[in-house]
């Protein structure tokens, strides 16, 4: 092949000259043709990804291992008995096995991948619980005695706790090394209009796993831009996208070694729920209603009434002084009793502390033109209806633990989607109202996700997708997201 003197070679100093594949690719070769087994040892990929592999397990391996001698260690000073010794002793027999079973699961969930791949903490939740019930299942099986079953159940909750804070701890630290080397996933996205422009600023500003967006082009323009820029993914952000000409795009970026994912609409969001109907002319595909019923529903409800009435026995302390600072902060009653709509819109009396004046919901119509939220929604940062110990107790969302009481009715849930005020809810559009098909919860993938930072139609789509992928393990994983984002106060107001 040779030079074409009117193509810039890739330098350090441009970064958007084109790499050498993409040399190859315009001569109708094949990227993935020129991979050998010896070719794929020596590449720098490859090492990169035995060392993420490698540092991942020893990452995990520690995790467990450090949580079988913390449940072992509370329990012995609970009894106040045997010595540390001892406790490393036990702890060091039960990780062989439970070790291997991690790993093995951890890999069957993804966890191992590449940081653009791999899942969160949803995901590390869901893998320790089965860890858990596989380990209690064969010490059943293999007719194990215990004196209790704390070893199971003590060694999930600090595995959560520590494994969680091990792996997050590990994708800070390596991201800020590859950051530092000049490592950056650059991405294009093929689309038009707002909802592409709405894609690109959420995949920019993520604080997880950010994406340097290089630029928004048309389907037409696609190859020119292949040509132009270095690019390690594409996103397809254009949901009109004609089915023929989305296979082209995937095959083309496919044979030149680039990985392609696409954002999806909402229609994309709700036909992951489509199940296929029988006996049609042509497949036919239902979408079935988000609603949480048999099993799930009581495993659901087992949970909240479990969660609701700990919770309320655990923070009884806490309740107890917050209502003593609403009482002699202000005239008034300690609890404010907020109608919202609930499952199928039908109201109930939505519990909190007592945050702003008396009488200030009759002086809301007089700040509509001061409202600075997205959408249907009312949100004023520096509302002047809020009494000083108001503003504190919304800061970090202590108003609303009174909900723990509507939970315990069956008028709430732990985790769903947020009631809204009855003001809010007369301004939704038909498909919003989809959300109400389940109880409202305390928390959701709203509080975890930037909370009034996020425009509202994007908060719905979250909404979908907790409805669509709900699943107790996911529950347990956004309450525990929870706390660091309340502590962290982003967009709470």
């Amino acid at each position: 092949m040779t030079d074409d003197p009117r193509r810039p070679k890739p330098t350090a100093s441009d970064p958007y000259a084109p790499r050498p594949e993409l040399e190859v690719v315009a001569d109708g070769h094949d990227v993935r043709r020129r991979r050998t087994p010896l070719s794929f040892i020596l590449t720098l990929d490859a090492l990169r990804s035995t060392a993420r592999v490698a540092s991942l397990v020893v990452v995990d391996v520690a995790g467990v291992y450090l949580a079988i001698l913390a449940a072992l260690t509370f329990k012995s000073l609970v009894q106040g008995g045997a010595a540390f010794s001892t406790s490393a002793e036990q702890a060091y027999h039960y990780a062989a096995f439970a070790v291997l079973l991690t790993v093995l699961l951890f890999v069957r969930a993804g966890l191992y991948g590449d940081r653009a791949s791999r899942p969160g903490l949803g995901a590390i939740v869901s893998a320790l619980f089965s860890v858990a019930l596989v380990a209690f299942l064969y010490a059943q099986l293999t007719g194990q005695q215990f004196s209790s079953y704390y070893i199971f159940w003590g060694t999930l909750i600090f595995a959560l706790v520590i494994v969680g804070t091990l792996r997050a701890l590990y994708d800070r630290a390596t991201g800020r090394i590859l950051r530092a080397a000049g490592y950056r996933r650059r991405a294009l996205l093929v689309g038009s209009g707002e909802h592409a422009e709405a894609v690109g600023q959420s995949l920019a500003s993520s604080r997880v796993n950010p994406i340097e967006i290089v630029g928004i082009v048309s389907a037409e323009q696609l190859d020119e831009a292949f040509e132009q820029q270095d690019i390690d993914e594409l996103i397809i952000a254009d949901p009109d996208f004609a089915e023929d000409r989305v296979l082209e795009i995937v095959d083309s970026c496919h044979r030149r070694g680039v990985r392609v994912r696409v954002a999806p609409s909402t229609m994309g969001v709700l036909a992951r729920r489509a199940e296929l109907v029988p006996g049609a002319a042509v497949p036919l595909f239902e979408l079935r209603p988000p609603v949480f019923e048999g099993v799930d529903y009581a495993l659901k409800r087992f949970f909240d009434l479990l969660g609701s009435a700990l919770a309320l026995v655990v923070l009884s302390p806490l309740l107890l002084v917050i209502a003593i600072a609403v009482k002699v902060s202000s005239r008034g009653p300690v609890m404010f009793r907020s109608r919202r709509p609930g499952i199928g819109g039908v109201p109930f009396a939505c519990l909190k502390f007592r945050t702003m004046y008396e009488g200030a919901e009759l002086r809301q119509h007089e700040l509509e033109s001061e409202n600075e939220a997205d959408g249907p929604l009312f949100k004023i940062r520096r509302d002047p209806r809020v009494t000083p110990a108001g503003r504190l107790l919304r800061r970090y969302s202590l108003d609303e633990l009174q909900q723990l009481w509507n939970v315990l009715r069956g008028e709430m849930s732990i985790v769903g989607p947020r009631p809204l005020p009855q003001r809010d809810y007369a301004r939704l559009e038909g498909w919003h109202r989809k959300r109400y098909l389940v109880l409202p919860g305390m928390t959701g993938l709203w509080q975890v996700s930037g909370r009034s930072e996020l425009d509202f139609d994007d908060l719905v789509k979250l909404d979908f997708l907790y409805i669509e992928r709900w699943s107790l393990a996911l529950d347990l994983s956004i309450i525990v997201q929870t706390i660091p984002a309340v502590l962290r106060r982003r967009g709470a107001f």
